[in-house]
């Protein structure tokens, strides 16, 4: 058994002062306040002084870092990943493929799911770091109006039997999928992966706003990279964004890094969707925690200067850490700190339906981070464990 202490906790949705938290096998023990309850007799108590401690991040979008893209053949890829999204504040996430080929996806599938299944069963040879808990989906089942930078020639009608294909190679450890719920075939696409428990995502997507209802009605309960690869809202034709911003089934995420979206834009969309249902993600590539210059995201690659991921005049995803997302949010939003903590941590493990984590209370993983008063990270722990900085 292990005790922390700090100044403050956050569950993240109440706090508790002077808390006295105990660990167990990985698991949160119990959590109390100092003053009611004694250190058990024996057991090592580490102290974070006048220090916040907050259930660890969650990202649900993320194809890579230091260097490195989750599609990558590397055996080192995901454990640099992993290593740079620790040290900013990350305990969990969904590594998530980008349109390419179909053999390379089945191959990122295959891969991706080994690393899954390994991490579920073995140690991290001594060393603690970020958790992949599910693949998301993002491509081929996308607009070519509005794609991105997703490769053209390699989009997607959506078709179960493709689905099929990419969930008998991922051995079904797709968690999430984005997918354009306009395309012919997608509420059909959309509704099986429902079933089968994935979070469906609408994003990259020209959908008018019928269109998009539908594909909520179809299961879809969730919305990728808000207002960025999407019909613009008009006052007479709000579209797909006008669904997003006003269907109480949907909750949506947002890359609050001021480069996808202005900080205007930011509080229009929190005030919207409120405190519950708004979700941060970082869409963060190889690029991220690199200096500027020439990155790969998938298949092809990317320009990166001054915090900005760029491909053939286009935004390729971001340089954005989680940490940073969360004080942009608080500042962008004038939310407090445990609200833009919420939208990092219990907000994605619920969309994502991730048991025990985003959150600390009794039987939780014990994944949390100690924060300063400004929301910077200091330190990291999963399952009770520090990870290296």
């Amino acid at each position: 058994m292990l005790a922390f202490t700090a100044g403050r906790l956050l569950t993240p949705t109440d706090a508790v002062e002077h808390p006295l938290v105990l660990v167990e096998q990985g698991r949160v023990l119990e959590i109390s306040g100092r003053s009611s309850r004694p250190v058990p007799g024996g057991v090592s108590t580490l102290d974070f002084g006048d220090r916040v401690m907050a259930p660890g991040y969650v990202d649900l979008h993320i194809h890579g870092g230091a260097g490195y893209d989750v599609m990558d053949d590397s055996a080192e890829a995901l454990p640099a990943i992993e290593q740079l999204l620790a040290r900013h504040g990350v305990t969990s996430y969904f590594p998530t493929t980008v349109t390419a080929p179909m053999d390379a996806t089945l191959r990122a599938l295959e891969r991706l799911a080994d690393a899954i299944e390994k991490r579920e069963h073995e140690n991290v040879d001594g060393e603690s770091r970020a958790l992949p808990l599910g693949i998301h989906l993002e491509g081929p089942f996308i607009s070519h109006a509005r794609r991105g930078v997703h490769p053209p020639e390699n989009l997607l009608a959506p078709k179960l039997t493709t689905f099929e294909r990419f969930w008998q190679a991922a051995r079904g450890r797709i968690r999430m999928m984005t997918i354009a719920p306009e395309l012919e075939g997608a509420p059909e696409v959309i509704a099986e992966a429902a079933r089968r428990g994935v979070c469906v995502s609408l994003g990259h997507s020209d959908a008018d706003f019928a269109a998009a209802e539908r594909g909520i009605a179809a299961g879809a309960r969730h919305a990728t990279h808000t207002f960025n690869a999407m019909r613009p809202l008009d006052h007479r034709s709000p579209g797909i964004l006008g669904a997003v911003l006003t269907d109480r089934r949907l909750s949506a995420d947002i890359i609050a890094d001021g480069v996808h979206l202005d900080p205007a834009i930011v509080k229009l969309f929190a005030n919207a969707k409120g405190p519950e249902q708004t979700v941060l993600i970082t869409d963060s590539i190889s690029a991220t925690g690199m200096p500027d210059g020439r990155y790969r995201l998938g298949s092809f690659e990317v320009d990166v200067r001054d915090g900005k991921c760029m491909a053939d005049g286009k935004l390729a995803g971001s340089v954005l850490t989680m940490d940073r997302a969360v004080r942009n949010l608080a500042r962008f939003a004038e939310w407090d700190l445990p609200q833009a903590v919420a939208a990092a941590s219990q907000n994605p493990a619920r969309v994502a339906r991730i048991a025990n984590k985003g959150i600390l209370a009794a039987g939780a993983d014990a994944d949390f981070v100690v924060l300063s008063p400004e929301g910077e990270v200091l330190r990291t722990f999963v399952g009770g464990v520090e990870c290296s900085r």
